[in-house]
């Protein structure tokens, strides 16, 4: 692949305002011009103003699911597997048991944290392209009381599917047990009402569908399970419940915050707010997802997922069998005329991603498939069917 910092030298090329390509990516992912300025300036973690910010950000981010007076938002340094190990770590304790259900390399990736931190993790997996299932985890639940926290992921970016959260969740609260939610590609696009959801924690990031830069994570938690969680964490740094009387006390952060990463932040999140939310934002993604489909199955790509499986957020094709095609050159390619898309993760089959969140549009959608359009004219490629199964 090509270097990422090397400009796009296509006459066709397509730019962000900023001169860079578009990221058609799970993230990081293109901000707007405004997040960007507002991390133009400085300010002393103490600083009144930035204390206003970090009191503003936390509020906002408890709003979006609805959980005024019953739940609270404890943000964390770090990119996003930074707080979802700070969840998994402070909310089950040492003689906890957690079952993680599994669909892709990110459930798979809780189950590597628990096992690294000495936690007892069951595991319930479905292929990549297969939901979570309930039936079977309320078998499981029924079967092992031993199991005290179940967590799960709500749009499972290996694929792009969407898992049955609001279902899972009210499984595991019938059962008595805990739910923990990674929710990292999909909060603040897809709808998760903390009234509606029953869950102890949601983890997510300032980047992603929020459209701030990468840098902090946050947890949003019922309250009255972190009033539980104390002395669990394995971690200083990760300690959800130190971090959050810490903040509730003074308003600051127990470390170095990272400032310029928090006033991007705040900025996204009125801009958030301005688009009308929830859904406002899943509104346009939906339609660059819708966009997205369309052209490229009529230039004959075949999508992994079917419509009622698939998630607004990133979308997984299937290799074309085209001896032409080569990924590394349509990757390369695709990056000269102004667009940037992710490489597969599936072990299922051979495949490549293409995401519809950032701050992207109509505009940006039409301009990429009118890009792979040309560039397969270019590879000589017939086909994009893939290979037989």
């Amino acid at each position: 692949m090509t270097n990422p910092n090397s400009p796009p030298d296509h006459p066709q090329v397509s730019l962000s305002p900023t001169g860079d390509p578009w990221l058609l990516t799970p993230g990081p992912l293109t901000t707007s011009l405004e997040v960007k300025q507002a991390a133009l300036h400085d300010y002393g973690s103490r600083d009144s103003h930035f204390i206003a910010v970090n009191r503003r950000i936390r509020e906002n981010l408890v709003n979006i699911v609805h959980g005024q007076g019953s739940h609270v938002c404890i943000p964390l340094q770090g990119s996003g597997t930074f707080v979802v190990e700070a969840m998994l770590g402070s909310f089950v304790p040492k003689d906890g048991k957690v079952l993680v259900l599994v669909n892709g390399a990110y459930g798979t990736r809780m189950v590597k944290i628990c096992r690294v931190m000495g936690r007892e993790v069951e595991v319930q997996e479905t292929p990549e392209d297969v939901p979570n299932d309930p039936e079977t985890l309320d078998q499981a639940l029924a079967g092992d009381p031993g199991i005290t926290h179940v967590a799960a992921v709500l749009c499972e970016t290996t694929s792009g599917i969407l898992n049955p959260i609001a279902e899972l969740a009210r499984i595991t609260a019938r059962h008595g047990r805990a739910f923990l939610i990674d929710a990292m590609s999909a909060f603040g696009a897809v709808p998760l009402d903390a009234r509606e959801v029953p869950f102890d924690a949601v983890v997510a990031s300032s980047n992603k569908c929020l459209e701030a830069t990468p840098g902090v994570g946050f947890c949003l938690a019922r309250s009255e399970a972190l009033a539980k969680t104390e002395g669990n964490a394995h971690s200083l740094s990760l300690d959800l419940y130190d971090q959050y009387v810490f903040m509730e006390g003074s308003g600051q952060w127990r470390f170095t915050p990272p400032v310029q990463t928090l006033l991007s932040f705040d900025r996204a999140l009125q801009d958030h707010a301005a688009e009308g939310g929830v859904a406002g934002r899943g509104s346009r993604y939906r339609r660059n997802c819708q966009i997205l489909v369309d052209g490229m199955r009529r230039l004959g790509f075949q999508t992994l997922l079917p419509a009622e499986l698939q998630a607004p957020i990133i979308v997984t094709f299937h290799m074309p069998a085209d001896p032409h095609f080569r990924f590394e050159d349509f990757y390369d390619g695709l990056r000269r005329r102004g667009y940037v898309i992710y490489p597969g993760k599936l072990t299922v089959a051979e495949s490549f991603r293409i995401g519809c969140i950032g701050r992207l549009g109509e505009e940006q959608m039409r301009g990429a498939l009118a890009a792979v359009e040309d560039l397969l004219s270019d590879m000589a490629v017939e086909s994009c069917a893939p290979a037989a199964a």
